[in-house]
C-alpha cells in the first residue's frame, strides 16, 4: 500500500502574505482602542452635524417616550455662560441620553461625555458610535491616567463643556458610591465650574444587566444644582467632598422639598448617596422602587 504525501505549500507574496525579515526589528504597533482611540473626528463640523440629528432628532423623542424626564433647577445657571463640568448620580446607561437631551441648548451641542474606556472603547466599532452618537471621549476608570485627564482639559480648554459620572460606574445596588476626583480636579486645572446634577428614577427604567428597559418606570427626575467654584484654599479632595454632598442635597430636595433640604444641608445632616450602613436587606428596603400606591414614596434616604 502507498502512502500518499501531500505536501501543503504556502503561496508567496504579493498572492498571500508578506513575511517580515528576521533580522528587522518591527515597529511598534500602536493601540488604537482603549484610552487611545482618537475621537478628535467626532469634533469636528460633518460628525457634530450627524451628533445634532441624533440628539435632537432620535434620543430626546425616545428618551420623552421611555423616561418623560421633569427637569428641575434650570434657572439656576441663568447667569452661567461658560463651558461647565456637569458632575451626576450614576444608576443606569439611561443617565447619559436623560442628561444630554435635558442639556439647555447652549450646552448640548458643544458637550462631551466622560466615558468609561475599557467599557465604551474596548473595540472600534464600539468606540465610534459612542463618539459619534454621545461625543464620548475615552477615560480611565481604575487609574489615573495622565492622557486622558490632558484630552477631557484640552476639551475644556477649547469651550467644550463636560459631562462626567464621579461615581466612576453605575451603582451595583442602587445606591451611591463615593465619588472620584476626576471632576475637581478638572475644574481646579481649567478654572471652569462644577454644575452638580442629580438623577432620580432612571435604575427603574433599565436596571444594570437588564436586556430591555420597563415601559412604566417614569418619570425620571433631572434636577440641576447652583454651579461650584473652588475656594481660595480648597484642594481636589476637599472639592471632590463638596460636590458629592452638593448631590446628595440635590437628592434629598427631588425626596422631599426644597426647604427640607436646605435646612438639612445647613446643618450638616443631608442623608449620603451612599445610603445606610447597615446590611443587604435594609439597604434594599430603604431604597426601594421609588414608589408606593401610585404616589413616589419620601423616602429617609434619596433614592
Amino acid at each position: 500500500m502507498r502512502t500518499q504525501l501531500r505536501l501543503r505549500v504556502k503561496p508567496a507574496f504579493p498572492v498571500g502574505p508578506p513575511t517580515w525579515p528576521g533580522d528587522v526589528a518591527r515597529p511598534p504597533v500602536e493601540p488604537r482602542t482603549g484610552v487611545d482611540y482618537d475621537t478628535a473626528w467626532s469634533r469636528r463640523y460633518p460628525a457634530r452635524l450627524a451628533r445634532a440629528l441624533v440628539v435632537d432628532g432620535v434620543l430626546r423623542p425616545a428618551m420623552q417616550l421611555l423616561a418623560g424626564p421633569v427637569v428641575h433647577g434650570l434657572d439656576r445657571l441663568d447667569d452661567l455662560d461658560e463651558p461647565a463640568i456637569f458632575a451626576a448620580n450614576h444608576r443606569s446607561h439611561l443617565d447619559t441620553p436623560v442628561l444630554l437631551t435635558s442639556l439647555p441648548n447652549r450646552w448640548r451641542h458643544r458637550v462631551a461625555v466622560a466615558a468609561g474606556a475599557d467599557y465604551f472603547f474596548d473595540t472600534r466599532a464600539k468606540g465610534a458610535v459612542a463618539a459619534l452618537t454621545l461625543g464620548a471621549v475615552p477615560i480611565e476608570r481604575t487609574r489615573v491616567s495622565r492622557r486622558s485627564t490632558d484630552q477631557v482639559a484640552a476639551l475644556l480648554d477649547e469651550g467644550w463643556s463636560l459631562v462626567v459620572f464621579p461615581e466612576g460606574g453605575r451603582s451595583p445596588d442602587g445606591w451611591g458610591q463615593t465619588f472620584r476626583a476626576g471632576a475637581a480636579y478638572l475644574s481646579l486645572r481649567c478654572g471652569h465650574p462644577v454644575v452638580p446634577v442629580h438623577l432620580e428614577g432612571t435604575r427603574r427604567i433599565l436596571r444594570p444587566g437588564a436586556t430591555r428597559p420597563a415601559l412604566s418606570g417614569g418619570p425620571v427626575h433631572v434636577t440641576f444644582g447652583t454651579p461650584m467654584r473652588a475656594g481660595d484654599d480648597e484642594d481636589v479632595r476637599s472639592l471632590s467632598a463638596r460636590i458629592e454632598r452638593a448631590v446628595a442635597a440635590l437628592a434629598d430636595e427631588q425626596a422631599n422639598d426644597w426647604w427640607t433640604a436646605r435646612r438639612r444641608a445647613a446643618a450638616g445632616a443631608t442623608p449620603a448617596l451612599t445610603g445606610p450602613d447597615a446590611s443587604g436587606w435594609r439597604r434594599t428596603w430603604a431604597l426601594g422602587d421609588g414608589r408606593r400606591g401610585g404616589r413616589r414614596r419620601r423616602a429617609p434616604w434619596p433614592s
